[in-house]
Parts: C-alpha cells; structure tokens; sequence
C-alpha cells in the first residue's frame, strides 16, 4: 500500500501487483462508491477492454475498489510527451470513444434519468432549471454506453498497443451526443479551448453527428456538471448552463 499511482482530491490509487487497489476518503459516500463497483462490473459485461473488478473491501475503515492493474500510459501522458503527435491521438481518442458507444448495458442507469437530478440539484433559478428540463425532455431517448467523464487521462494504451478505458463510476445508457458534450466541456475547463474545437469537429467528421446536435446538450451538461461543486469552475458551468442556441 505505499506505491501509489494516482492522487485525487478524495481518492488514493495504489497499484499491488496485477492489481490497483482504489481507497476512498472516509467520508466518501458508501452508496456512490459501491454505485462506482456496480457501474464498472455492468460494463464489464459487454466486453469492451475495462480493468475488471475482483473486490470491494475495508482499509484501514476506508472502503476500496480492488480491479485489474492495465500496464502503459494515458493518452493525456502521451499527448503531453508528444505534442508533435496531438492529431495522431486525438483521432484514436475519437476511434476509442466512437467504439465505446457502439455497445449496450441495459442495466446501468438512464442518463436523462440522471440528468434530470443533477438539474434539479443546482443552485440555478428556477426559470432556467424549467428550460433545462424540458429541452432535456426534448431530446430523443438512446441506449448508447456512455462513458460519462470520458478524457485522455482516462485511456490507457498498453505496450502492445491495445487501448483500455478506465474509471466508469460515470457510467450510463443514453445520448452520445451528452456524452461528446461533457468530453468538450472537460477539455474547455482544462484550459485547452483549441483542443476541444479539434476534438468535436473530428468527432462531428468521423461520425456523421451534427454539430447543433452536441451543443443542443452543453447547457444541461454544464449544469450536471456544476453539481460537483468545484469553486473554480462554477461561474463558467453557470454561463454554459444558461440556455440559448449554441450554433
């Protein structure tokens, strides 16, 4: 337990062996981080190349997620070592997440679902929560998996150059185009708007979507988004989240 991988504002990633070994702080909800155990194993079903889940278990009175450890590098590693190469693994990004919603897993919860909630829990007026709900009513119902926090950091290439998703305590059934959305937003909020234009034109290319399509979803993305509070970000999610016509 003392080589540690990755360090997240409420998380400590260890690796032990073959396995990573997740610790949540204590005051983490036991509800989500089971809910996080659940999503992955749901994913785990349809075969697409996620680190599989061998445990759920007590730390030193922390709950921990035990799971498969995937050798390699994040392609947000890669990017940055190799900024000659940003086009080159901006299109296998692209590939990756395109692949990802060609699958299935009926069981995980609807995204509108938790859109609706997530709407519900801002600190937005009331006028502008009733718009979000219903251009999210208006949007027509899909059952595509959708990673739900789908970044570079989160897509390990392995040496034999095999890609693999990982941390789907995210995970849902629904829009693709949300979950290109939330993708756009998290590169805007990094700071890196010039990437984000790359990613959904080449998304918007490759896959046929419409443009208006994706920015019909950021507001109501944004707004989900605002709900995990980080002071930082919250007045730009609340500009994002006011409803007009992005075009």
């Amino acid at each position: 337990m003392e080589n540690i991988i990755a360090v997240r504002p409420t998380k400590k990633i260890y690796r032990d062996g073959d396995k990573v070994i997740k610790v949540f702080d204590e005051n983490y909800a036991k509800s989500d981080i089971l809910n996080e155990a659940l999503n992955q194993s749901r994913v785990e079903d349809t075969g697409i190349n996620a680190p599989h889940i061998h445990e759920v278990k007590k730390i030193d009175g922390k709950w921990a997620i035990v799971m498969d450890y995937i050798p390699g590098k994040t392609l947000a590693t890669l990017m940055q070592e190799n900024p000659d190469k940003l086009d080159e693994y901006l299109d296998k990004f692209v590939d990756v997440q395109m692949h990802v919603h060609t699958f299935r897993a009926p069981l995980l919860n609807k995204l509108k679902d938790k859109m609706d909630r997530k709407i519900e829990q801002t600190e937005l007026d009331i006028s502008t929560k009733f718009e979000l709900h219903t251009r999210l009513s208006g949007m027509i119902p899909r059952a595509k998996l959708c990673h739900g926090d789908f970044n570079p950091s989160n897509v390990i290439v392995t040496p034999d150059g095999e890609y693999y998703i990982i941390d789907w305590a995210h995970a849902t059934q629904g829009n693709a185009g949300a979950d290109v959305a939330r993708t756009y937003l998290l590169f805007v909020l990094a700071g890196k708007k010039d990437i984000a234009e790359k990613y959904v034109n080449l998304f918007c290319k490759k896959s046929g979507m419409d443009r208006k399509y994706i920015n019909a979803w950021l507001p109501i993305v944004a707004a989900s988004q605002s709900v995990k509070g980080n002071p930082e970000e919250i007045d730009t999610l609340y500009q994002w989240a006011s409803v007009v016509e992005f075009n």
